[in-house]
């Protein structure tokens, strides 16, 4: 407990799945949360995305903790609207400590028009600049920055066995976005380090959330069948991973989040951390 106690923490697409687990995860530790997420369907994105309700729900969580929590419907893509809002939020909460630049999409799919390259890229990258850059104004020396990348980003669009591991004009979006952060995160890192504001990205593997537990997802891991199931699915998901299991949970990458916002780590700093069951090791990245 108490391990980032007085710190206040941004996240973004804060509203379910990993964003949410950080922002509970984090205020249990003693954090004020910053919790912000679209709460809209995007429209080349086939599967639906988090909504008001459940960014309510992640404020809910985080004041059972104990903790304060400012929660705002933003769009990561608006970087005049996330600077208002993170601005208002910092005003309120007295401070920034930490920014988690998580929000992500994945439109996955040879159907898909060309729109999905554009919003998988600016979601996934140009939101995290915008989070990152509307930010640095508030950071002072002791500051931590992390950002969500993908360990499914950064192998070749070949893929597994042949299989085009990223399908269709999102899946490209999605590709570049994670290869463009590894740079991005390494150069920032070099950039703030004589101010002692470290950078780090952290990179999954299968993480159980609503992205990974969709049609699109559920054909990219089975493109021998039609119209595959959760459980189709669920045959090929370890396929991935060095470790025998078929994902890992939002908790897994909480726990690297915390200790990346605690001053445990205040000496680390460009880590491209991979919290992945050795699938990194796997796919040879």
């Amino acid at each position: 407990m108490n391990r980032v106690a007085g710190k206040v923490v941004l996240i973004t697409g804060a509203a379910r799945g990993q964003g949410r687990s950080h922002a509970v995860h984090l205020a249990d530790e003693g954090a004020d949360i910053i919790a912000f997420d679209l709460c809209e369907d995007i429209a080349s994105n086939e599967y639906p995305l988090a909504t008001e309700a459940d960014l309510a729900e992640t404020g809910r969580l985080v004041e059972k903790a104990g903790r304060r929590v400012v929660t705002a419907k933003v769009d990561v893509r608006d970087r005049a609207a996330l600077q208002r809002e993170l601005d208002a939020a910092v005003a309120t909460l007295g401070r920034l400590d930490v920014v988690v630049a998580n929000a992500g999409i994945a439109p996955l799919g040879n159907d898909v028009p060309v729109e999905g390259f554009v919003d998988a890229f600016d979601v996934d990258f140009v939101g995290v600049i915008n989070t990152i850059h509307s930010a640095l104004p508030h950071l002072d020396a002791g500051a931590s920055i992390i950002a969500t990348g993908s360990v499914a980003g950064l192998v070749p669009q070949t893929g597994l066995n042949g299989q085009q591991a990223l399908q269709g004009p999102g899946g490209d979006g999605y590709g570049l976005a994670k290869k463009m952060l590894w740079t991005y995160i390494n150069s920032l890192a070099l950039t703030l380090g004589p101010k002692s504001i470290r950078v780090n990205a952290i990179h999954p593997t299968n993480c159980n959330t609503d992205m990974l537990q969709s049609p699109p997802m559920f054909r990219t891991f089975r493109p021998d069948l039609e119209n595959p199931t959760a459980e189709d699915a669920k045959v090929t998901f370890p396929f991935m991973q060095a470790m025998p299991t078929p994902w890992v949970e939002p908790e897994d990458i909480s726990h690297a989040v915390v200790f990346l916002s605690s001053d445990e780590s205040r000496f680390v700093t460009g880590q491209q951390l991979r919290v992945d069951a050795g699938a990194g090791l796997k796919l040879g990245v």
